[in-house]
């Protein structure tokens, strides 16, 4: 069964490449534009892993990440925030709400689908 991943954006130049890039790497993909939509999507879809923006209308990336580290049926689910927000104040906060990874815009594609691949346990 393919993994899940849940990319949570609000910049179509963002989600657009990352949601083929995904595909063709043979992953499960839905999108979110904000943190609601994010977090109703998480409920009833339950993705393995899912890609964060910080930056997002309304609920940010880190209310976000805190409401799914709260929730124990999503103990399991992995996050990776990516984010332009770059500062080691704003890295160290998304680490800190127990993020799984942090990877900071602009950032070249195959290093983010090694991170996938690395935190989903999946190899070639």
């Amino acid at each position: 069964m393919k993994k899940k991943i849940l990319i949570v954006d609000d910049e179509p130049n963002i989600i657009v490449p990352l949601e083929f890039l995904m595909t063709q790497n043979h992953y499960d993909v839905q999108t979110a534009d904000t943190g609601e939509k994010a977090l109703d999507l998480i409920s009833r879809w339950k993705p393995d892993l899912i890609l964060l923006d910080i930056m997002l209308p309304g609920m940010d990336g880190y209310e976000v990440c805190q409401k799914i580290r709260q929730e124990k049926e999503f103990s399991q689910t992995r996050i990776i925030f990516l984010s332009a927000m770059a500062r080691s104040i704003d890295i160290a906060k998304g680490m800190g709400l127990a993020a799984d990874d942090y990877i900071t815009k602009p950032f070249a594609n195959d290093y983010v689908v090694s991170k996938i691949k690395e935190l989903l346990g999946d190899t070639d």
